[in-house]
């Protein structure tokens, strides 16, 4: 099996976990994962309605081109 290292977790969410598994009677480890496989099923046709939903909202907007405003600020 594959592993997985996550860096700089903030302690105060490290804590609620532990707590989250504590109450499922689960080990840390074992919390991180059944989380990974919910978060790792979530089916893709429910990203996709998202992906549309947020097109839709913005349809017909005209949006300024990031890369000019970063360019200005860096020259400054």
């Amino acid at each position: 099996m594959a592993q997985v290292l996550v860096r700089d977790v903030a302690p105060e969410i490290v804590d609620r976990l532990k707590i989250r598994a504590q109450r499922n009677q689960r080990s840390l480890e074992a919390e991180l994962r059944v989380i990974f496989e919910h978060a790792a099923q979530e089916p893709i046709q429910d990203r996709q309605a998202e992906v549309e939903r947020i097109r839709v909202l913005f349809a017909g907007r005209n949006f300024d081109d990031s890369a000019a405003f970063l360019r200005e600020d860096r020259d400054r």
